[in-house]
Formats: structure tokens, C-alpha cells, sequence
């Protein structure tokens, strides 16, 4: 019979015996069917965000290619280049402080001032309705604007009021509902306020070095291609070299955005496919009962001449089928959640996610299925495969020990191997990927280790008088023990549970505890150099026990680095940041608070010579920069070319004035700044916070202050409104190790049956019995908690301390809830077994034996 004949031949035989039903793999189906949702949704709705910013692109950027500078307009010469491509709109963008007309409160604000173009694509949406031109128009010598509700609700303002910009009045004619180009300006630590460009100018907020954005959007003429968008940008920058402009096109609107939600969709698929695996492990349990209860069917077919292949194929044909089911029913719900998404997140994205069908993903998520599914059911398999007819029928089932053929475990490995390549491979970040492949396999190896450790000790632990609890270690060690099947599959959805907890609780700790206590009150940006030295007294009088640091500041572009245009850089992922858009730097006489110089030295007082740069020591090495190279970066308009001089420590977690890159005095001589300054006072009371704000603002209309605490509580509620979504990743694993757990458990009711009814035939009572599997079940799952918290603990630490550069605690509320679970699930799930075990009637069972 060839091969073809004898896989047709299995698979009628696989499918007549599927027909008495799918009886004890609900387990292994509701794992593969969570596993393979959650990854297949995940992507899902990444990809749907993704093409929701792609049909999108000229509504979300404002135009077909935009071109923006920092501090400066451009140039008659740039604008005739921005005029020649097509219909030009100018804006501005800016943090400035906005006032009450009475100067009793204010708040920080995002301004956005707009000309008469605005917007070239997409559509403004005010309440109440009515033209832009009109609600930003002038009227009697006052301006018009529109302003988030937010805003009207911190300075309990209403349509028709007025409040102070700068050195001008405006009066806020409506509220903004809907603003198509939002996205593009950047994430926002303040409520918005839309003004004209005429308005912005008339408030004097537009200073030499004041911190603006300027952004020229431009409507090509239609058809325009992408290869057209490139050109288009190549001269440009071919053009004017030294212009410094970041030019962004329609095909790339939202980066950040982008970036980002790769980036959290990349963890929680590896969370995902955490969860899948750990199903991986109910497969394997489900596969080795089903064999086991098969025993008879497996002897038949070795009788009457069947070849151990044959049945091999059989069963895995069966297998196959039902994981097919589970991942059938995984692709439809991962199918769904872009639709779920898509409401649930308008509240939070600006973009809609666009609903649809994405074959890409949904394929991947199945294939993880497939892969997972035969990496934990070929070893069963190969040991059903190579069991004699006559062993079958003299044994109660299989003895899980030992390992089957080499072909079938190097068969495994290469399963393994390439379940590991393609979570890698599919991965934006492959480090990450391959730090988590590495721990997974550590965590499957320690985890056998722990439970052949438990075992180990139960059966050298010394003879104890109490029946229950000689029996519930006897039960820990002797062979088919549940040991090995519990701690591997309660201790991977815990190990997880308890690392998410442990970051996300330090990270919230930093943000509201650690954090605010070392940083400053107060950051105040654009202070001009005229104003410098009357602000700084202003501050000392208003908190003369407060710590005033002022810096100067500019922004820059880094164009190249030894000369090669960053365009052509190939940068890991964790330096990246330094090259994308613009950075903050300075100059400086000594080296700076929060830093040390770890190579190098610094340039003498009074330094004359060729530019020079102290560079942030980690940033340095993530770039493959050294002492002696050189950074040329743009500002206002100029490239500038310095060489590195020494490297600094910088403490990035102090939250002061920390800068990547600082400048020898002589660099930026007679180049217009403005400047940074910082203030703490730890005996500052809000009352003396809000006493400060008020009389810096009303003194310096211009100067932007931004209390660090508001800015904390943001992002306290970002990092809370992602940790929802990290948890319901976490607990997709934590219910799939609950259900190996149960399956687990399950799968040894019928040993516990025929022990339990010789313990009660040989004077046992239900009470010793109870107590015996109750403190095996306690022993397993402290023995599991145990493991979690170390492992756990361990992973945490590495991404908080190492990953975050954050300093690390452990929390002992984590600890106390970890080992809570794992008794509860433990201890209740085994009781409940335990009850129908010890409820079987002794004479049925006994006549089997």
C-alpha cells in the first residue's frame, strides 16, 4: 500500500472514530481557540489601525507633504519652492499659558494658529457650527478662537468669554469638537486653542529662539504618486541642505502613532502567543488522555497488522482535526475585533480603525495554532506509536516516562524551533522577541525542574505520623503524579501575571511616588534672554527656599553623524529617538547638574577652538559614537559640525534639565535663544504653586510654564488605560493556565478513583482522604507560587531596571495575591474532583481491577 493509500485509509478511520464526538477535548480546543484569538485580534486591529492612517494620510497630515521648521519661518527662496509645488497653508504650534482677562487663573495650552487655507483636506468641526473664518476672525481690535471643552471647563469659561494670550485678548466663539489634522501635531500635554497666525502675531508670543513650530502644508495637483511625494522631498533637501525642515508626505502621517501601536501590538502578540502555549500544554495533557482512554482501539489495530505509523497517522489526523476546530473558532473571533475595536477605541485614537477581513493576520495567528498544537502532541504520539499490542492490554494506560523515537523528538524540535523563528522572525523588535523565545524555553526547563525538585523532596522527606499527610506526599512523588502537569501549567500563567503586575506597579510607583519627589515643581520654557535675570528675581522673591536652574536652550536637527547623513544610518531601535525630529540642546561653561563624565574631558573656560559636544554616554554607544567623532546637526537654518569631547552619565529619571547633546559656549555665539529654567521647593504647597504660576504669568505673558505634576497625572492615566489592555492579554493566559489546570486535574480522576476506592475498601474515610489530596493540592501550588514570584520578580526586573532604567521593588501585595491564586486554583479545583472521585461507588470499580 503506498503512502497515499495509507494516509486516505487513516483518515477514514480518524474520521469514523470522531464520530462519537469530541468528549474530552473541550479543554484543548477553548486553549488553541483563546491563543489563536488573541493573537490573530491583536494584529487585527494593528493592521486596522494601520490602513485607517493610510486611507487617511492627507486629512491626518493636512496636506499631501508638509515641510516644518523650528524656530524660524522660511525663507523667501523655500517659500517660492513651497508656492511652484502647489496650495500652500501655513500654521504655527506652540505651549504658551492662556489667562483669565482678570489675571485671577490660567492653564497651559496647546495654541494652534492657522491661516485662511485651513484645512486643505478633511473638515473643522465647531460647536456651535459655523465657518472657521468667522470664529477666528478680528472684530474690533480682538481676535477670535476656539478652544477644547477642557479648556472652558478648568477656567470655567463659556462661549462669549475672553481670555489673555501673550500680550493680546481673545474671545472664544466655539468649542472644538473635531480637528482632521490633530494627530500629525504630536501628542499633547494641554487642552487645545485655535487661533490665526494674525492673532499669534499680535500676542508677541513669536520671539528670536521662542520654541514654534512652523508647518507649511502643501496640496499637490492631482494624480501625485508616492514615487512623485519622494522626488518631491529628495529636492528639497537637495536644494536647500541647510534649511533643517522635517518633511513628512501623506504615506507617512502619523509616525509615532505608527511606531506605537506596532509596538504594543508586537507585546501583546507575545503575550498571546504566551497564552497559546501555555495551551500548548492542555494539548499535550488532552492528546495523552485521549491515547490513554484509545488503549483498546490502539491493540486492535497492532493486532490485526496495523504499523505503529499507521496508527501514528490515525491519530495525528485527529489531533489536526480538532485543533483545526479551536483554531476555526479563534479566527472568528479574532475576525470580530477590529469591529469591537473600532467603537471601543474612538474614544481614545483619533483614527477610526477600519473594519474589514485581514488575511495576513488571521494566517499568522493559524499558524501558530498548527505549530503549537504539533510541538505538544508529537511526543504522545510517538510514544502510542511504539507501545506494543501486548503491553496495551496488560496496562492500565500509558506510563508518561521516557522518550519516544529520535525521529519523533527531532520532529519536536524542529516544531519548537520553528514556532521560535517565526514569533522572532514576525517581530519589529527582534531582540525583544528573542529575549522572550529565551525566556519561555528557561521557563519550561526551570519549571520541570521545580516539579522534579517537589518530587525529589516528597519522597526523601522524613516518615510523618499523619495518614492524610503521608498519603498527600506519597501522591506528590509516586509515578503519573499530577505534579509535573500543574506546577508546568498554573506556573507559566502566573510567572506572567505576576512580572505584568510587578512593572506595571512599579511603573505606577515611579510615576506617583518616586518620580514626583524628585522632580522639579516647575518646568518654565521660552524665557527670553532679556527677561532672564528680572525672572529669576521674580521667582526667588515668590519662593525664596526654592532651587532655580536656568539653562539656554535651542532645538536641532541631527543631519549626520561622522559626516554620513543619519537617512543612510542603520540604528537599533532603543537609539532611534535620538535622530527622529527635533532635540533639545544647549550650551554650557561646567559640566551639568544630573551628570557625570564617564570619558573625555571638558572643554577649559573660555574655550576658543573648533565646536565641541558632551554627549549622553548610553545614547553615544546605542548610536556607535565614540570619543573624537563628529555630530553635525541644524539650527536655525545652519548646519553645525562638533566633535564629540567626552561622554556624560546622565539621570534621565530625576526629570530636571537633561540634555543628549551639550555644547561648548563659543558653538552658538550670537545665535538668538531663549531659555530654560527649572524650580524645585519641596515645601511648596499647592496654595504656593498656584500663587507662583499666577504671578509668573501675569509678569511674563510669554513664558510657558508647565507644573510636573499635571504633567505626571497624564501620563499616569495613559499608562493606566494601556495597562487594561496588558491585563486582558494577561488574564487570556492566566484562564487558558486555568484550564490546563482543570484539564489537568481531570485527566487524573481516574487513577484518583481507583485509589481512593482501595483506600476506603482498606478503612480510609472521606475525611483522611479530603485532608490527604487537600494538602497535595496546598504543597503543589505553594511550590508553584514559589516559582512565580522568583521568575517573575526576575523578568520584571529586567524590564523595569534594565529596559526602563528605572529603579526596582519588589511589592509585597503582589507576592501575598500571587500565592492566593495559585491555592485558590489549586486547592479549588482539585476539590471539586476530588468530590466526584471519592462519590464513585466502590463495587463497580473494584470488579475492573
Amino acid at each position: 500500500m503506498g503512502a497515499l493509500d495509507t494516509l486516505r485509509l487513516a483518515v477514514r478511520f480518524s474520521l469514523r472514530e470522531m464520530r462519537g464526538g469530541l468528549s474530552g477535548f473541550l479543554i484543548f480546543i477553548t486553549c488553541i481557540a483563546l491563543g489563536v484569538a488573541a493573537i490573530g485580534g491583536i494584529n487585527s486591529v494593528a493592521r486596522a489601525i494601520t490602513v485607517g492612517v493610510e486611507s487617511q494620510g492627507r486629512e491626518l497630515l493636512g496636506g499631501d507633504i508638509r515641510f516644518q521648521l523650528i524656530h524660524r519661518e522660511v525663507d523667501e527662496r523655500e517659500r517660492a519652492f513651497l508656492d511652484e509645488l502647489g496650495t500652500v497653508a501655513q500654521s504655527a504650534n506652540m505651549r504658551s499659558m492662556a489667562r483669565l482677562a482678570d489675571g485671577s487663573d490660567q492653564t497651559l495650552v496647546e495654541v494652534k494658529a492657522v491661516d485662511g487655507l485651513y484645512p486643505l483636506y478633511g473638515t473643522f468641526v465647531a460647536e456651535p457650527a459655523m465657518p472657521l473664518d468667522e470664529i477666528l476672525a478680528e472684530t474690533d481690535r480682538i481676535h477670535g478662537a476656539a478652544a477644547a471643552d477642557i479648556l472652558f471647563d478648568r477656567l470655567g469659561l463659556s462661549i462669549g468669554d475672553r481670555v489673555s494670550l501673550g500680550n493680546a485678548e481673545f474671545e472664544l466663539r466655539a468649542q472644538v469638537v473635531s480637528e482632521p489634522d490633530a494627530i500629525s501635531d504630536g501628542f499633547g500635554l494641554a487642552p487645545r486653542l485655535l487661533v490665526s497666525l494674525d492673532g499669534l502675531r499680535a500676542s508677541g508670543l513669536i520671539q528670536p529662539g521662542s520654541l514654534v513650530e512652523h508647518a507649511y502644508k502643501v496640496k499637490l495637483p492631482e494624480p501625485t504618486s508616492e514615487a512623485a511625494l519622494r522626488q518631491i522631498a529628495e529636492r528639497a533637501t537637495e536644494a536647500f541642505p541647510e534649511a533643517g525642515w522635517s518633511i513628512r508626505s501623506r504615506t507617512n502621517a502619523a509616525p509615532a502613532l505608527s511606531s506605537n501601536v506596532e509596538r504594543f501590538s508586537q507585546f501583546l502578540t507575545l503575550v498571546g502567543l504566551t497564552a497559546l502555549v501555555v495551551g500548548g500544554v492542555g494539548v499535550a495533557n488532552a492528546v495523552r488522555a485521549y491515547l490513554d482512554s484509545k488503549r483498546g482501539v490502539i491493540a486492535t489495530f497492532k493486532s490485526l497488522g496495523a504499523s505503529g505509523r499507521f496508527v501514528f497517522t490515525v491519530y495525528l489526523v485527529q489531533i489536526l482535526a480538532i485543533a483545526g476546530i479551536g483554531i476555526a473558532v479563534g479566527l472568528v473571533l479574532g475576525a470580530l475585533m477590529p469591529l469591537a475595536a473600532s467603537a471601543m477605541l474612538s474614544s481614545v485614537l483619533p483614527v477610526p480603525a477600519a473594519g474589514g477581513l485581514y488575511p495576513g493576520a488571521l494566517a499568522l495567528a493559524a499558524l501558530f495554532g498548527v505549530l503549537v498544537t504539533l510541538a505538544f502532541a508529537l511526543l504522545p504520539l510517538g510514544r502510542a506509536r511504539d507501545v506494543p499490542a501486548t503491553a496495551l492490554f496488560r496496562e492500565m494506560g500509558f506510563d508518561p516516562r521516557g522518550l519516544p523515537r529520535l525521529v519523533y523528538v527531532f520532529a519536536t524540535l524542529a516544531v519548537a524551533v520553528a514556532l521560535a523563528a517565526l514569533a522572532v522572525w514576525t517581530s519589529t523588535d527582534r531582540r525583544i522577541a528573542i529575549i522572550f523565545v529565551g525566556a519561555a524555553i528557561v521557563a519550561f526547563l526551570v519549571l520541570r525542574l521545580v516539579a522534579s525538585l517537589v518530587q525529589w523532596l516528597a519522597r526523601h522527606s522524613p516518615r510523618v505520623r499523619s495518614t492524610a499527610f503521608r498519603l498527600a506526599i506519597g501522591n506528590i512523588h509516586r509515578p503519573g503524579a499530577l505534579t509535573p502537569s500543574v506546577v508546568l501549567s498554573l506556573g507559566l500563567g502566573l510567572t506572567l501575571l505576576v512580572s505584568l503586575a510587578l512593572i506595571d506597579g512599579n511603573l505606577r510607583r515611579q510615576i506617583a511616588g518616586n518620580l514626583p519627589e524628585q522632580a522639579p515643581n516647575f518646568f518654565f520654557v521660552d524665557i527670553q534672554s532679556g527677561d532672564v535675570d528680572a525672572f529669576a528675581d521674580l521667582v526667588q522673591a515668590e519662593s525664596p527656599e526654592g532651587k532655580l536652574i536656568r539653562v539656554p536652550m535651542l532645538r536641532g536637527r541631527v543631519m549626520a553623524l561622522n559626516d554620513v547623513d543619519v537617512r543612510e544610518l542603520q540604528v537599533p531601535p532603543e537609539g532611534a529617538w535620538v535622530l527622529r525630529g527635533d532635540r533639545g540642546i544647549t550650551y554650557a561653561r561646567n559640566v551639568p547638574e544630573n551628570s557625570t563624565l564617564t570619558a573625555g574631558e571638558w572643554w577649559p573656560d573660555g574655550y576658543e577652538g573648533e565646536p565641541l559636544v558632551s554627549f549622553a554616554a548610553q545614547e553615544a554607544g546605542e548610536l556607535g559614537l565614540k570619543l573624537g567623532d563628529t555630530v553635525t546637526v541644524n539650527v536655525l537654518g545652519r548646519n553645525i559640525t562638533a566633535r564629540i569631547a567626552n561622554l556624560r552619565e546622565v539621570q534621565w529619571e530625576s526629570l530636571g534639565i537633561n540634555f543628549v547633546m551639550v555644547f561648548s559656549p563659543n558653538t552658538f555665539a550670537g545665535a538668538p535663544h531663549s531659555w530654560l529654567a527649572t524650580l524645585a521647593d519641596e515645601q511648596a504647597t499647592s496654595a504656593d504653586e498656584a500663587r507662583l504660576l499666577n504671578a509668573v504669568t501675569r509678569a511674563f505673558p510669554g513664558v510657558t510654564s508647565v507644573r510636573v505634576k499635571d504633567a505626571l497625572e497624564i501620563v499616569n492615566t495613559i499608562v493606566a488605560q494601556l495597562a487594561v489592555a496588558i491585563r486582558a492579554a494577561a488574564a487570556i493566559a492566566l484562564v487558558a493556565s486555568v484550564l490546563v489546570l482543570s484539564g489537568a486535574l481531570a485527566a487524573g480522576n481516574r487513577a484518583r478513583v481507583h485509589d481512593a476506592v482501595v483506600l476506603k475498601t482498606l478503612g480510609a474515610t472521606r475525611r483522611t482522604l479530603i485532608q490527604a489530596f487537600s494538602l497535595e493540592y496546598t504543597i503543589i501550588g505553594l511550590a508553584t507560587a514559589l516559582f512565580a514570584l522568583l521568575a517573575g520578580g526576575a523578568a520584571a526586573w529586567f524590564v523595569v531596571s534594565r529596559i526602563m532604567t528605572l529603579p526596582s521593588a519588589f511589592l509585597p501585595e503582589v507576592a501575598v495575591s500571587t500565592v492566593v491564586i495559585a491555592l485558590v486554583l489549586t486547592v479549588g479545583f482539585g476539590l471539586i474532583g476530588t468530590w466526584r472521585v471519592l462519590g464513585h461507588k466502590a463495587a463497580p470499580v473494584l470488579r475492573n481491577l
